[in-house]
């Protein structure tokens, strides 16, 4: 038994705080569920930006979702200050007794002491001062010369205060709801798809330098119709996002189902339930796709795979034997193209997602 652990039948509220992108996001959801788990009392809250939400609503593990703005700090110092009151209030009224902070954000220290919460769990950071360090009761650290799974490493978090997940509780849990579910049956239904399989590709990222080429894309799409597959693409509604999906689709002899701009992530996640084979790179889609239980064809170029690849669905990770990756740069010298990714030729890929398809 580890000497400090957490006796949880003495605790009634969780908060877990996780301030990043939607992806990262995601990742958190086996958190809830085995805190709920091993101790069904507890009431377990999330704190995370607004655009991230539906990452977590609808978790049955979740019992509220507390969200803070982006754009806050544009509405000036005084409106600034209510909203942040506004969300501090609503977090006392709550009354927790455990906070785990699973980002370097700030923001983690100085809500537990305002909240005077008594326990508090985060991850070791370096270069941090005394007030961070004295914020939290807990601290675990993250492997310094390996690789582990962001997953893994945010359950950590549990494992340091003596609560060890069991392996069948460390699955993704996303929830798209059945309102989100029946707008994703009619999208295709206008296009003669309903009921029918279909590969579902998402091409972009909101880093380009994360992006196969858009030539490569276009040629991978021709390779599935000739072979008589149904083509769905995705994109979010970013006009570079959308760029990119215009210079994949523009050379098509054939048209696929564009849904590019067009669903929300709860959509999003519908439409990938229903998909045989998601195909993409290093993205939040991707993750959605995993938590999905759709499997997955995925390129990393400059990204990690040990650490953000697709967990616990079937895969296929498509990487080259750059000895230099992954770097984590903006592209091969901050140039937002990235060698390693296009060196990735297309029949690896098809011969991953045919692979993909004959397993399932």
């Amino acid at each position: 038994m580890l000497k400090d652990a957490i006796d949880l039948s003495r605790i009634s509220r969780v908060l877990v705080i996780k301030l990043r992108h939607h992806g990262d996001v995601l990742l958190t959801s086996p958190v809830f569920t085995v805190l709920k788990n091993h101790a069904p009392h507890l009431e377990v809250d999330a704190l995370v930006y607004q655009d991230t939400a539906e990452m977590l609503t609808y978790h049955p593990s979740i019992s509220e979702v507390h969200t803070i703005n982006r754009n806050w700090k544009k509405l000036g110092p005084l409106r600034q200050a209510g909203e942040e009151w506004r969300l501090l209030s609503c977090l006392r009224a709550r009354r927790y007794d455990l906070i785990i902070h699973l980002t370097e954000h700030n923001r983690g220290a100085w809500l537990t002491r305002l909240l005077g919460v008594p326990h508090a769990v985060t991850r070791n950071v370096r270069g941090r001062g005394r007030f961070w360090r004295n914020s939290f009761s807990h601290s675990f650290p993250v492997p310094g010369r390996t690789f582990r799974h962001t997953v893994e490493t945010h359950l950590d978090a549990l494992r340091r205060i003596g609560l060890y997940p069991d392996e069948s509780e460390r699955m993704l849990t996303l929830v798209p709801g059945e309102a989100a579910r029946s707008d994703v049956q009619q999208k295709l239904a206008q296009h003669g798809l309903a009921g029918k399989d279909f590969i579902h590709i998402h091409p972009a990222s909101r880093w380009l330098f994360k992006c196969w080429p858009a030539h490569h894309m276009t040629e991978l799409i021709r390779s599935l119709q000739d072979q008589g597959h149904q083509i769905v693409i995705t994109a979010a509604p970013d006009m570079a996002e959308q760029a990119l999906v215009q210079e994949v689709l523009a050379p098509l002899e054939r048209p696929v189902v564009d849904l590019s701009g067009q669903l929300s992530l709860k959509q999003l996640a519908a439409l990938t339930g229903m998909a045989r084979v998601f195909v993409g790179v290093d993205s939040a889609p991707m993750h959605i796709a995993a938590a999905m239980q759709t499997p997955v064809a995925v390129l990393f170029g400059p990204s990690g795979d040990l650490e953000w690849g697709p967990w616990r669905v079937p895969h296929r990770v498509l990487t080259s034997a750059h000895i230099c990756r992954p770097c984590g740069n903006d592209g091969c010298g901050g140039s937002k193209r990235s060698e390693c990714l296009e060196a990735i030729s297309v029949e690896r890929v098809l011969a991953a997602v045919q692979e993909l398809l004959q397993a399932r």
